[in-house]
């Protein structure tokens, strides 16, 4: 069973718990960190009122450029057909970004891309010599006004009850980038499934933040940090079912950092997003 770590950021042993964790799950929980969760949850209700408008489709995504508003089942994950019940906003540091909204969510990207830095700094200080040698170059300078720095609102709206029967929220899947973090989301579904299997549900007490490694991660570090698959579930029952909004922050390198023989940053996440329906 996989035993994802809850890591006191403020902690004089929290490096090394996160790494641990990361190692170990490719998951790790964050709590007493910079984040403050007032900021979150005003986010999240200007998010809600702005998905809940028409204005959102003045923002239609860019099939090139990948910023701005996705509507309603646009993105399956990589090998199903079935599409994901969910809505989302592309935000990047250089696109689009609605005028209805306040810079809170900017404000917020920015702390991000700074708290997933230091991250990078710890995970690369506890990754062993014959590891991180491997690196192309120090991994928090492989993200450096990357333009590819990703943050990404999710609407999940409530159930219709006429969603095809092998529709979920989120299916299995595993993130591209280098590690992702993510604000505790205003409804429980994350899972992240063990060796074995199995499905274990990841707390999303509020004011945690959840990261995990993904696959540009796990291909830099030839294996050495798993890039675990996670999925989001549908909710059970009449009670349990209502909105759910998240925030992950996606750290993704500048498209020319070498993560493999065959792939650079770039054209990886091409590949990538050909398979999820995005390209």
């Amino acid at each position: 069973m996989l035993d994802v770590l809850t890591v006191n950021y403020k902690s004089g042993n929290g490096p090394a718990e996160f790494v641990r964790s990361l190692k170990n799950t490719g998951f790790a929980v964050l709590n007493s960190h910079p984040i403050e969760m007032d900021l979150v949850e005003n986010i999240y209700d200007e998010w809600q009122a702005f998905f809940n408008t028409n204005k959102k489709y003045d923002y239609q995504f860019h099939p090139v450029k990948q910023d701005g508003y996705f509507p309603y089942k646009s993105e399956n994950a990589k090998g199903y057909k079935t599409k994901d019940l969910k809505e989302f906003y592309h935000i990047y540091p250089w696109g689009r970004y609605p005028e209805e909204l306040s810079q809170q969510t900017r404000v917020l990207y920015t702390q991000l891309v700074n708290m997933a830095t230091e991250l990078l700094k710890w995970i690369e200080t506890g990754t062993p010599k014959e590891i991180s040698s491997k690196f192309s170059m120090h991994l928090s300078e492989m993200v450096i006004e990357s333009p590819q720095n990703l943050m990404r609102i999710i609407h999940y709206p409530a159930l219709s009850g006429d969603e095809e029967q092998d529709a979920v929220r989120a299916a299995a899947h595993e993130d591209i980038n280098l590690i992702t973090l993510l604000c505790a989301g205003s409804q429980p579904g994350l899972q992240v499934q063990d060796i074995q299997g199995s499905w274990i549900d990841v707390d999303c007490d509020p004011g945690t933040i959840v990261v995990n490694s993904g696959d540009m991660l796990q291909m830099c570090s030839e294996g050495y940090y798993p890039s675990t698959t996670h999925r989001v579930i549908n909710p059970d029952g009449v009670i349990e079912n209502k909105p759910r909004f998240s925030l992950p922050l996606f750290l993704h390198p500048k498209d020319d950092v070498q993560l493999s023989e065959k792939h650079t940053a770039g054209s990886y996440l091409f590949e990538r997003l050909q398979e999820i329906g995005l390209k």
